[in-house]
Order: structure tokens, then sequence, then C-alpha cells
């Protein structure tokens, strides 16, 4: 099982535009997928600004297969107004206890 961890920085004013966007646009795309065991939603109690998309997978292949997929594309969509305004990390975790 892998933790995957996209954390997201806007500008607070725009901190709430990105909120909704997950909320109603990627969120619920990401959890259909195939291999998709949860999905998670973090905003920083001290920092509107950071939101973290926290996943959970059965494994890399699903990730990967995602990755590749229509969803991803659509998701990609939903964020682009976001693009230049947004600092975004990516990571993955492996689950050991």
């Amino acid at each position: 099982m892998l933790k995957r961890m996209i954390v997201v920085s806007v500008p607070a004013e725009r901190a709430a535009e990105a909120e909704r966007l997950w909320k109603q646009g990627c969120a619920p795309l990401m959890i259909q997928q195939p291999g998709c065991i949860s999905e998670e939603f973090l905003r920083n109690a001290k920092d509107p600004g950071e939101i973290i998309s926290l996943q959970t997978w059965e494994n890399q292949a699903a990730i990967d297969r995602y990755r590749k997929s229509p969803a991803h594309e659509e998701i990609l969509r939903h964020t682009r107004s976001l693009m230049g305004v947004s600092k975004v990390s990516v990571s993955t975790y492996e689950v050991i206890g």
C-alpha cells in the first residue's frame, strides 16, 4: 500500500478557489480510480493557502495507470487556473506499519 501526498501552496486569496476546485472537480474523480483506496483533503490550520491531497493507493501500478488516464487529464484541466500561482510537491510513501 502507498500513500501519495500532493502539497499545494497557493496565495491566501486563492485558497477558497483551490478548495472548491479540489472538492468539486478533482476528489470525486480521484476516488473513482481503480486502486485508489481513499482520498483526503487537508488544509493547514495556520496557513489556509497550503492544502494537501492525501491519497491511499493499492500499489504503484495503480498510480501509474491513473496518471495515464483521462481522469488525470481532467484533474489537470480543473487545476490549470491555479498553475501559475501555485507551488506543487508530490511525494509517494510506502506504508510500513
